[in-house]
């Protein structure tokens, strides 16, 4: 089945290749290979404002950079997030470009009835893919995946998107060519499927 999907590849990094490119490429080949249209967008390659107090996160509007985002985010069907796990969490970058696009107005109601239902991106499903350098069983296990477990609870099920895949990648920093290639099978097999 065809969906229109959004992946942002959230690594910080814009001027080199990473193993989170390859991934968002591998699962975007996927995707596109079985029909669905595919949106990437780069937080790394766009040019954009941290916010710095909660009255302009409340009241003003996502920066010229991001409408485009917000736009993709609106037309799709499935989002996919991929990052590094940076001191245990999302990139600081990646984190950013969430709050900027994620504003009352367009992801949540400015006035709801019940603030635990305010989300506005209801009928979106997505994946979070994150690369570490421990193992995934150890960050699972011992961390219990406590960053993605946010991300899913406090930001994604808040504005609406639900369900939400995980898949965790570890030993990213000494990975060989074949690991990595086996990874990128699985990524694309996951495009296929829009899952």
């Amino acid at each position: 089945m065809s969906k229109r999907i959004l992946i942002i590849q959230g690594h910080p990094d814009g001027a080199r290749q990473h193993l989170c490119h390859a991934l968002a490429d591998a699962y975007a080949d996927g995707a596109r290979g079985a029909g669905s249209s595919v949106e990437m967008i780069e937080p790394a390659k766009l040019d954009f404002p941290l916010l710095s107090d909660a009255e302009q996160w409340q009241h003003g509007g996502a920066p010229a950079a991001l409408v485009p985002a917000q736009e993709a985010l609106a037309r799709a069907e499935h989002v996919v997030l991929i990052y590094p796990l940076w001191l245990g969490d999302m990139p600081a970058l990646l984190k950013g470009f969430l709050e900027q696009v994620l504003r009352p107005g367009f992801a949540l109601a400015r006035a709801p009835a019940n603030p635990l239902r305010a989300g506005l991106l209801g009928g979106r499903s997505a994946r979070v893919i994150v690369t570490m350098g421990m193992p995934s069983l150890y960050y699972r296990w011992f961390y219990r995946a406590h960053s993605v477990r946010f991300l899913r609870r406090n930001i994604l099920h808040f504005v609406g998107i639900a369900p939400v895949g995980t898949t965790l990648i570890g030993g990213a920093g000494t990975m060989d060519a074949s690991r990595a290639t086996r990874w990128c099978a699985r990524l694309r097999r996951l495009g296929e499927h829009g899952a």
